[in-house]
């Protein structure tokens, strides 16, 4: 039976995107992940104070609080350790990476897959452009650099630039039908730095991109200004995009973090656009028994992965190179 409905299938082809509201249980579906990423954050604060690089593990903090501080303290981000994926340059042995049985039980909720299904169909292969979103209110960082407008900009920690995400992969995957699912596991408001989207730019095909340490950007005269709409969400509501949807985040300006999932899933067979990077298949229901299910081999897939690459020269992983004329 479809998740969703057809006038919501239809606003996702007319549009480029859908959001579907309390498609998942905070309690069931979320916590488990915020459980894990407390211990996550319990471990970086150990590290760190182990090294003489904080005053304390701040363990009576909530983690608002203890990651706030932490930034602070040390003056760096240190969004890696809590990521479900590798960086794109740089990867070590020791490189760190959170691929935990809850952030995998993330990966095959049967509730997304059903919508998931309902978009691109039954043979789903998790695309491992994936990511969790740690982003701090802004106004607590001082010490990490801003933008030339003085904000802390980047996918990792601040206002995500405009971009679509074929944008974001390899031109093999110029043709993949990937689908991104947003997940908020906090509230994710506009004063959060909640998701907006340019409504029906998906029609426009592939946009040229800007490359800058700030993560690869849209310019602002190539979107529709009066067809954003910005897409504030509860937690439990998820959002499904079209992967030329153009889309960006508003900075952090409220008191609290804000955490959300950025996954994507393809069907089974297509490239994914990143191949050196290890996927899985999700759902089958043509051959069921080729699912992954072991969130151990899941995080040793990635484990592999990382001593593959920390010994080898990575090729590029996106198309665009910074000095392009048209962006200047």
């Amino acid at each position: 039976m479809p998740s969703l409905t057809p006038a919501q299938i239809d606003h996702y082809h007319q549009h480029g995107y859908v959001l579907v509201e309390a498609l998942l249980d905070p309690a069931s579906d979320l916590d488990p992940v915020l459980a894990e990423y407390d211990e996550v954050l319990a471990a970086l604060a150990d590290e760190l104070f182990a090294k003489g690089e904080i005053a304390s593990t701040y363990a009576d903090l909530a983690f608002d609080q203890r990651l706030c501080q932490i930034y602070k303290e040390t003056g760096r981000v240190h969004s890696q350790n809590f990521d479900i994926s590798l960086p794109q340059g740089g990867t070590r042995l020791d490189s760190p990476i959170a691929v935990g049985p809850a952030a995998f039980a993330a990966l095959r909720n049967d509730k997304l897959l059903n919508v998931v299904e309902d978009l691109i169909g039954p043979e789903i292969y998790s695309n491992p452009v994936q990511h969790i979103r740690i982003k701090p209110p802004e106004q607590y960082l001082p010490g990490i650099s801003k933008d030339h407008h003085g904000r802390i900009a980047g996918f990792d920690v601040g206002a995500t630039p405009w971009h679509q995400d074929n944008g974001v992969v390899l031109p093999e995957a110029d043709e993949t039908e990937m689908l991104t699912v947003w997940v908020p596991l906090t509230n994710a408001f506009r004063e959060h730095g909640c998701v907006e989207v340019v409504a029906g730019s998906h029609r426009n095909g592939l946009l040229h991109h800007c490359a800058s340490g700030y993560g690869n950007y849209i310019q602002d005269q190539h979107l529709a200004q009066d067809r954003i709409v910005t897409a504030e969400m509860k937690r439990g509501d998820v959002l499904f995009m079209n992967r030329l949807t153009c889309h960006s985040s508003l900075p952090n300006l409220s008191e609290q973090v804000r955490i959300s999932f950025d996954l994507r899933y393809n069907p089974t067979g297509q490239p994914t656009g990143r191949p050196l990077f290890p996927g899985f298949v999700a759902r089958s229901r043509k051959n069921p028994q080729t699912e992954l299910r072991d969130p151990e081999a899941w995080a040793q897939s990635w484990y592999d992965t990382r001593e593959k690459l920390s010994v080898g020269t990575l090729p590029p992983f996106n198309r665009w190179q910074s000095g392009d004329p048209a962006c200047a």
